[in-house]
């Protein structure tokens, strides 16, 4: 069975292969975690991280990444969707907690296609992207 899941913690994705053809994903997305902090990384780093450096070492490391805003709720539109988080109704700051969604419901996301591969997929922690 293919799994994806989708915590929003870290900018870091790791994919770590099983028995099946298609990859296990796990998206990682953190507010205020800098690249250097998880030892995986920087083998200097001061916070002790074993559970994603054993992650890490058994999958993929996605080293390279860019982002058009500072704050969280652009960034997760743009890593869900692959669209420029400037192309929403949202100009500057975040969404509240009960606002209208930024993703629009016939919007592609990386969930829908994953699901469409036959992945199952969740997201678990801050979603910050409207709840409608």
């Amino acid at each position: 069975m293919k799994y994806i899941f989708t915590a929003l913690l870290s900018l870091t994705i790791l994919g770590i292969q099983s028995q099946n053809k298609n990859p296990n994903i796990i998206y990682i997305l953190a507010d205020d975690l800098g690249y250097g902090d998880v030892k995986t990384f920087n083998s200097n780093g001061k916070i002790p991280t074993p559970n994603l450096d054993k992650m890490a070492s058994n999958g993929v490391k996605f080293t390279n990444a860019y982002t058009s805003s500072a704050v969280c709720t652009p960034t997760r539109y743009s890593i869900l969707t692959g669209r420029y988080n400037w192309r929403t109704r949202l100009k500057s700051f975040v969404v509240s907690g009960y606002s209208k969604s930024l993703i629009k419901q016939e919007r592609t996301t990386i969930a829908k296609m994953l699901k469409s591969k036959g992945y199952n997929t969740a997201f678990i922690g801050k979603w910050h992207l409207g709840w409608d």
